[in-house]
């Protein structure tokens, strides 16, 4: 399973994780980054630049995140997707 990026980077604009990433695989979107599953090579060098600490090995994601896994897998079906998918989470929270 590959890295995902989570509630802790929405409203966060901080790219830090895309200028290390070798395959750019960390996308944004309206409100946050994501990484797309089908592109990370689980490097982890996005873990520790990301200022926030939104960024866990998919295995690592907290039950209350699982959402984010579901979240970031949604980038190949577009932007549109993802943020759908970050709006429901935020109105479930």
């Amino acid at each position: 399973m590959t890295y995902v990026i989570g509630a802790a980077c929405i409203g966060t604009t901080d790219r830090s994780c895309v200028d290390v990433c070798p395959v750019d695989c960390i996308h944004e979107v309206a409100q946050m980054l994501v990484i797309d599953p089908g592109e990370c090579i689980d490097c982890s060098l996005c873990e520790p630049a990301c200022p926030v600490s939104a960024i866990t090995p998919g295995e690592g994601v907290a039950p209350d995140e699982r959402a984010f896994i579901e979240i970031n897998a949604a980038w190949p079906d577009g932007a549109e997707a993802v943020d759908r998918l970050v709006a429901e989470y935020q109105a479930g929270s």
